[in-house]
């Protein structure tokens, strides 16, 4: 492999790999989290800590990326989250993920987050987040991953945001890379 990185070795592989990589419909990723949240999950207000939250998103979508990819996943970002209502200690939390779209080596998976009523069974929908996940493989390269079949309106919707959404993620990391490199060539750190 002279003159070559594991890089350049991985996307040889990848490509070769995905080949064979046979689309797979939304539904066949979809994840779902559901516990109490109890005291310990808890902040002294009686809320569950947002941290706690953020934690169990980023474990429902990478069970879905996971499922989608046939592969471990690494987190690559996650998109601002909102906290639009509390959940109570005492209540429910569930979290459903699906795999909005798949590129070459990544997705986007979206999860919302809903609180549960104990004993009226009443659902409220607390927060929403997209995250991108990289597929590796057992050496942790970036692998490509199989392209996504949707079947509903609201899975087509999804996937044409998801398309949207990055490319503004593309041209935001490139303005914060370009305002980098103008910051090092003036020698401001």
């Amino acid at each position: 492999m002279t003159g070559k990185s594991k890089w350049d070795a991985a996307r040889h592989v990848s490509v070769a790999h995905a080949r064979t990589l046979e689309p797979k419909p939304v539904r066949d990723s979809q994840s779902e989290i559901t516990q109490m949240v109890l005291p310990n999950d808890g902040n002294p207000m009686g809320n569950i800590l947002g941290g706690m939250v953020m934690h169990q998103v980023d474990i429902v979508a990478a069970i879905a990326a996971g499922r989608h990819s046939g592969s471990y996943v690494v987190t690559a970002s996650m998109d601002h989250m909102d906290f639009r209502v509390p959940i109570r200690v005492g209540e429910i939390i569930i979290l459903r993920a699906s795999v909005n779209r798949a590129f070459k080596t990544s997705m986007e998976v979206g999860v919302k987050v809903y609180r549960e009523g104990v004993y009226n069974r009443t659902s409220e929908h607390t927060s929403s987040a997209y995250l991108t996940f990289v597929a590796v493989d057992d050496d942790g390269n970036p692998r490509e991953v199989p392209p996504v079949i949707t079947e509903t309106d609201d899975e087509k919707r999804r996937f044409r945001e998801a398309g949207q959404r990055r490319e503004r993620r593309l041209a935001d990391s490139a303005a914060k890379k370009n305002k980098l490199n103008q910051r090092e060539k003036r020698g401001v750190r």
